[in-house]
């Protein structure tokens, strides 16, 4: 008699099936992998969005504070002018991120909605589409048939959205969370530098250098991290054009400062 053999083991003793893995008569028992794995791209819309907010509150007020303490002026006028640079680059920020996504999100809508129509009026064409997508893979010809077919009857619209366009549920543009990670990581990037501001004129400059730089290399090692990327290279990627804002900015201010 032949021996049972147990696949998708958890501590040596194979879970009870679901209901999806009950064999029925014409169909095999489904094989269910029990670990888990996460992936970094699922990140990537929130992830985009909040490193790019950070880093521009980062850059855009360190470079503002520095541009106006370059000209001579006052501790309190320097606080005043970050201070509106970060209210008006949040908001800025977050009305381009939800512009711009939404702008995604209309043609991404538009390319379903015209999906949609042609399984409707063209059905069997749009299942040899499909059935030609997974032969491209690698699939035979048969197989690939098989496939297309009972995607088609399990969801049509989805499974042309997923291999023909290529929009997955987890990477669909998401405009309002776009737009609120986009502000509040602007907010908190641009309070460093508008707190080191605060110091008095001999130590301004000096602080304000110092954290933004510190602020730079954390979130370019964060945001490398997060997207799985190698810690050391995002950090110097951020710095470098980091401090390439900061001093261009600090030596227009200066100019300008002299001209008046």
């Amino acid at each position: 008699m032949p021996r049972a053999t147990a696949v998708g083991t958890c501590g040596g003793r194979r879970p009870d099936p679901g209901p999806a893995e009950r064999a029925s008569p014409d169909r095999r028992p489904v094989t269910r992998s029990w670990h888990a794995e996460s992936h970094r791209s699922t990140r990537a819309g929130w992830l985009r969005a909040t490193v790019l907010g950070a880093n521009d509150g980062l850059v855009s007020t360190s470079s503002l504070v520095l541009g106006v303490a370059a000209a001579g002026s006052s501790t309190g006028a320097v606080v005043v002018a970050g201070t509106a640079g970060v209210v008006a680059g949040a908001l800025s920020m977050a009305a381009g991120e939800y512009v711009s996504v939404s702008s995604q999100r209309d043609a991404e809508e538009a390319d379903l909605r015209m999906e949609r129509r042609e399984l409707a009026a063209h059905p069997d064409e749009e299942l040899d589409e499909l059935a030609a997508i997974y032969e491209e893979r690698g699939l035979e010809p048969a197989l690939a048939r098989e496939v297309a077919v009972q995607l088609t009857e399990a969801d049509a619209l989805e499974a042309h959205a997923r291999d023909e366009i290529g929009l997955g549920e987890l990477t669909r543009a998401r405009p309002i969370q776009a737009a609120l990670a986009s502000a509040a990581a602007f907010t908190v990037g641009g309070l460093l530098p508008l707190l080191a501001a605060a110091f008095g004129a001999d130590l301004r400059v000096a602080v304000t250098w110092i954290v933004t730089l510190i602020g730079l290399a954390g979130l370019g090692a964060a945001g490398a991290w997060l997207g799985g990327a190698h810690t050391g290279r995002g950090a110097a990627r951020v710095l470098a054009w980091g401090v390439i804002a900061m001093l261009l900015s600090s030596l227009v201010g200066a100019l300008v400062g002299q001209a008046v």
